[in-house]
């Protein structure tokens, strides 16, 4: 509205003695307007952004009643948790369990090389709650050198790719002919796309499968899906072997689109893994709910 009033004003004074009245009052209108309006906007904006980032980002804040020895023991969820997800799990975080949990990790780190490296753990949680299109679960972190960073299934350029993920290019081959097995195994543009790749169990001993399980790992990652299940909708949850299954078993599949299939091992894939099309099968359901369908194909180099 700004511009069309002031383009007549502009009109005017061109045809009007510089040193008339008129001129003088059109001028004085002209800069009433352009100082009025702006101001009424510029400000509202203004003070909303000061909110969020006063208000919403200090990540500390959230636990500003905790005492000191607990707070040390977050520190590093404090530092890596994406805020989002730390805001939704700070209840969590502070429960007996995880304080223990954090006992034990700092324990066995002092004893054992830990995988995911600390600053790994929650590279998940890059992918904030609302942004979430896609669930894929998965079980343990790989156990051997440079390879879990914090996203299941995937491990870090330069390493060669699991035999798991293989499989599932292939599967994804099979859905999408154009899609392009690249030449490594890190996954992090899917995250991009609202892909949560979460692990039931977010870190290991090296060369030790399974040795951080049942230590609390598993209740918090349950609170993350818990939270998505009940706080969300039109989430697809793809839950590849018994496993999976089992921890996505109070999934609502009313509000959300649940997939179930064999694990992707090589033990097992072969048992229908390969023609499950669940990735087609996703960007159908997340287009008919007025979702963005997820680029697959976006892990090229």
């Amino acid at each position: 509205m700004e511009n069309s009033n002031k383009r007549p004003f502009a009109s005017t004074s061109t045809t009007t003695d510089s040193k008339s009245p008129a001129k003088k009052q059109v001028t004085r209108q002209v800069s009433l307007l352009s100082m009025f309006k702006p101001k009424e906007s510029t400000s509202a904006s203004s003070t909303v952004d000061n909110l969020q980032v006063t208000e919403t980002r200090d990540p500390a804040a959230l636990f500003k009643n905790l005492d000191d020895e607990s707070k040390a023991r977050l520190d590093l969820e404090i530092k890596n948790l994406r805020y989002e997800w730390l805001k939704v799990l700070k209840d969590e975080l502070t429960k007996p369990y995880f304080l223990e949990l954090k006992k034990f990790l700092k324990d066995e780190s002092s004893k054992y090389t830990i995988y995911p490296p600390d600053r790994n753990i929650y590279t998940w949680s890059h992918c904030p709650p609302n942004n979430v299109k896609v669930v894929i679960i998965g079980q343990d972190p790989y156990h051997n050198e440079n390879q879990a960073h914090g996203l299941c299934f995937s491990v870090v350029k330069g390493v060669k790719v699991p035999p798991s993920l293989v499989n599932i290019y292939s599967a994804l081959q099979k859905d999408y002919p154009d899609f392009k097995k690249p030449n490594h195994g890190y996954l992090d543009n899917w995250v991009k796309e609202g892909v949560l790749l979460l692990n039931a169990c977010l870190t290991v001993r090296a060369h030790n499968a399974n040795s951080h399980a049942d230590h609390g790992w598993e209740k918090f990652t349950d609170a993350v899906i818990k939270h998505l299940n009940e706080k969300k909708s039109h989430v697809v949850f793809m839950l590849w072997g018994s496993y999976a299954q089992k921890k996505g078993a109070k999934i609502d599949s009313k509000k959300h689109l649940v997939l179930k299939s064999v694990h992707p091992s090589p033990l097992s894939a072969h048992r229908g893994f390969f023609d499950c099309g669940h990735f087609k099968k996703a960007n159908e359901y997340l287009r008919q709910n007025a979702r963005e369908p997820v680029n697959w194909n976006c892990l090229d180099d």
